[in-house]
């Protein structure tokens, strides 16, 4: 592969403390998998709609039902919407929880470093859970998270399985799923 290698780093918007991760990608890289790869570098699901926002084009998957606008992400690859480095655009997942991620392209490199898949190479801060209500209901989870006597507490303990630890992120495991993503 013939193409350059973006050093990116993404950040949960809102987050306090921040929530981000740093990886790298070829340049070539469509868009579809690079939200795939951002599912798993971030630590979501994908069990919701997501688009890319590049000054006012949307960048996703259409819905034939919904005539707004998205542009389908599997044919535009990175370097099409990346004008100059370093260039900032916006990454939103679950349109009713409004995740909205701030990818920030810091800087090209060449080649030579041979990637078969994304990698991760730094990071902060566990991804919060699916369907918690947004950023905000997650600095409430956090909140009933962190006071045993509240009301909520047992409910939400059960509802996360027990364990949750917001500063914890796991790079080695986040690597190994990355290699899923095939060039």
């Amino acid at each position: 592969m013939n193409s350059s290698i973006y050093q990116i780093k993404i950040t949960l918007k809102d987050s306090k403390p921040l929530i981000w991760r740093r990886f790298l990608v070829f340049s070539d890289i469509s868009l579809y998998k690079l939200h795939k790869a951002i599912q798993i570098i971030m630590g979501w699901e994908d069990y919701h709609l997501h688009h890319f926002e590049v000054g006012r084009n949307f960048y996703g998957i259409p819905d034939p039902d919904f005539d707004d606008g998205t542009i389908n992400g599997k044919g535009i690859l990175l370097k099409d919407i990346v004008p100059k480095i370093p260039s900032q655009f916006l990454y939103e997942y679950d349109f009713g929880d409004s995740w909205d991620h701030i990818i920030l392209v810091e800087k090209v490199m060449n080649s030579e470093l041979k990637m078969k898949h994304p990698i991760c190479i730094d990071g902060k801060r566990a991804c919060p859970p699916e369907d918690v209500g947004g950023i905000w209901g997650y600095q409430h989870f956090l909140k009933v998270l962190g006071n045993p006597k509240h009301k909520e507490y047992r409910d939400l303990k059960e509802w996360i399985g027990g364990k949750f630890n917001p500063e914890h992120f796991n790079k080695e495991l986040v690597n190994e799923i990355l290699k899923k993503i095939k060039y």
